[in-house]
């Protein structure tokens, strides 16, 4: 699979780099996080909220409203899923990190969409990113295996905390998997083993040739 820099043209659609803020505290923070063999996801931690600079950058991301800082950190190079929010996501790696992202006016009728679609972009350590809110993603994969990744997940406050509403009205209702969080898992993935809606068809991309 071909890995895009986020300089390049094709991602304008998905993000944008986010400039001018002195992101050097939180960066140091994450740091401290644990990097797993697999991947962990924390939505809030205390130790980035502390961070210098930290509560400013937030507050001037989501313009004033409440937010969360957390981190997804580990060792991936699979797709498995992909996710969208009702906002955009702020993230920023310690190290450079790949993500597999889609556009959600790519999904078709039924609900679902083709993996084929889906496209790679290599974020450099210390740039961080909007990723819009039309953008699919999901866990980061690493550039690097022996480093893996620790990456910034900036969101509206309890974004992706326990809230699973049984029924709904409609076929968007079935994938929602958190609050604010609406997932389409790949038949090969944990989550579809879970329960969760089985959104992907086609290939469950892995980049560890690509990388």
């Amino acid at each position: 699979m071909k890995i895009l820099p986020i300089t390049d043209p094709a991602f304008k659609p998905y993000g944008r780099i986010v400039e001018g803020y002195p992101v050097e505290g939180i960066l140091a923070a994450l740091r401290t996080c644990p990097c797993p063999d697999d991947v962990a996801y924390v939505p809030k931690v205390d130790c980035i909220h502390a961070a210098p600079d930290a509560e400013a950058i937030g507050e001037a991301l989501f313009g004033g409203m409440p937010f969360q800082l957390g981190y997804c950190n580990g060792h991936n190079t699979k797709l498995n899923c992909l996710e969208y929010h009702r906002d955009s996501e702020f993230n920023l790696g310690t190290d450079d990190f790949i993500l597999l992202i889609a556009k959600q006016d790519e999904i078709d009728d039924e609900g679902r969409l083709d993996t084929a679609k889906v496209k790679a972009f290599r974020v450099p350590a210390g740039v961080m990113i909007e990723c819009y809110a039309t953008t699919l993603h999901y866990a980061p994969c690493h550039a690097d295996p022996e480093k893996g990744f620790r990456v910034l997940i900036g969101l509206p406050l309890n974004t992706n905390t326990d809230y699973r509403p049984e029924g709904g009205a409609n076929q968007k209702d079935a994938t929602l998997w958190a609050r604010n969080k609406w997932l389409l898992a790949h038949p090969e993935s944990s989550e579809a083993a879970d329960g969760a809606f089985v959104g992907l068809y086609g290939e469950n991309i892995d980049i560890s040739a690509d990388i």
